[in-house]
């Protein structure tokens, strides 16, 4: 009898030898790359704040994963597309880098997810919209995770549109991501009932945009659309006001964060309509993230630094289920789990590479209304994430024609 339950326990020491054994983490560390504009006109809705989000969720998961160190290193890719690519190729080449997260610029992030899918590494958009990503220029490697323009575009017009803002007009900027809002917000306001009666983009960065706007005034839209972001879209507004826009016409942004807000202040930005995918004040679970990046960034979280939380989180909770780092496995993992933080609600991954989850119409409360700091939102509406980004019988991915 003696014999027999030693047995057994010599079996269950040695299951668990060979489950610590099989393993599969290369080079014995976990290495993630936050490639972020640092330094330029995005750099305050991701930039510093998503490099803490990530070290955050590292923390957050205790450091290791299956018993193997994880590893964060950050680079500034200047909101240039061969800059990115010429760190990513350094990371994925020399750097043994698994996993590269943020790419908060939609040229930077094509370039850089198309690089990584020829060399079967990953990469996690958490910071660029623009839906060709998830679309025709989909890839087996990457993930989308926090919005992209079909959302922004189909929450933050059709309910302006059904309130009676039928005419638009576009002030874009001249890139890939603003092309893309201005013309998945076109389609929606079309859909809606509405008309576009012009558009006029500017080039990127902008600073002087006062014959813009004076242009847009003159057209008489109900509303003007800002298809823009970051530094850009704050001086649009702040001189939206200057001229006079907002007393005669709707101005609403296509994609606007906590910090613009912040940027601009509550007289300024008093009455915008936006989609957005986060809010610090939305309840207990979002609190508590945002209480510790205010810590230290003595600011809140924008909803890119939530998901880049969430992204980095949710690839070290699939690591550990797959218990491995190659790439097919922890995506597996990933389409297979539940995925819920403080950032992800109602949230699953799409074939695709999609996150689809919530996503929420907000309006900018008056300053009277705010009872203490950063308490800037009233969610007028939440949206299912199968009501807020596209159904898959509309996707140009050749990953889902293919499985058809």
């Amino acid at each position: 009898m003696k014999m027999k339950k030693l047995t057994l326990c010599m079996a269950a020491l040695c299951s668990g030898y060979a489950s610590i054994a099989s393993a599969a983490i290369s080079d014995d560390v976990v290495k993630i790359g936050v490639l972020t504009d640092v330094s330029g006109t995005y750099a305050g809705n991701v930039g510093p704040g998503s490099i803490l989000a990530t070290r955050i969720a590292v923390e957050a998961f205790g450091g290791k994963v299956l018993g193997k160190p994880i590893e964060v290193i950050t680079a500034d890719h200047l909101n240039k597309a061969d800059v990115g690519s010429a760190k990513a190729r350094q990371w994925l080449d020399r750097e043994n880098v698994d996993v590269i997260t943020e790419l908060g610029n939609s040229a930077v992030a094509l370039s850089v997810m198309n690089l990584a899918k020829d060399k079967n590494k990953m990469t996690i958009v958490t910071g660029a919209g623009a839906s060709r990503i998830t679309g025709k220029d989909c890839s087996p490697t990457n993930l989308m995770w926090v919005y992209d323009t079909y959302a922004l575009a189909k929450v933050g017009t059709v309910p302006l549109v059904q309130d009676g803002a039928k005419k638009w007009y576009f002030l874009t900027a001249d890139y890939s991501f603003g092309h893309a809002l201005e013309s998945d917000g076109q389609r929606f306001i079309k859909e809606s009932g509405g008309q576009v009666i012009g558009s006029t983009r500017y080039p990127f960065p902008g600073n002087d945009f006062s014959s813009f706007l004076l242009t847009a005034q003159q057209s008489q839209a109900d509303a003007v659309a800002f298809a823009s972001a970051g530094a850009d879209l704050q001086n649009e507004i702040k001189q939206a006001n200057e001229f006079g826009l907002t007393a005669s016409q709707k101005i609403v942004a296509m994609l606007m964060s906590i910090t613009d807000v912040h940027g601009v202040g509550l007289q300024a930005a008093q009455g915008m309509n936006f989609a957005e995918t986060f809010y610090w004040n939305m309840d207990d679970e979002t609190r508590q993230f945002s209480s510790r990046f205010y810590k230290e960034m003595k600011k809140m979280p924008t909803a890119l630094q939530a998901g880049q939380y969430s992204a980095v989180l949710n690839y070290l909770r699939a690591v550990e289920k797959a218990n491995s780092d190659e790439v097919s496995d922890v995506i597996d993992a990933l389409k297979n789990m539940k995925i819920h933080d403080a950032f992800a609600r109602n949230a699953s991954l799409r074939e695709d590479g999609k996150l689809i989850h919530d996503v929420y119409l907000v309006s900018v409360k008056k300053p009277e209304e705010s009872t203490k700091p950063w308490d800037y939102y009233n969610i007028e509406k939440t949206v299912a994430g199968v009501d807020a980004f596209n159904p898959l019988s509309e996707s140009e991915c050749p990953l889902i024609k293919g499985s058809k």
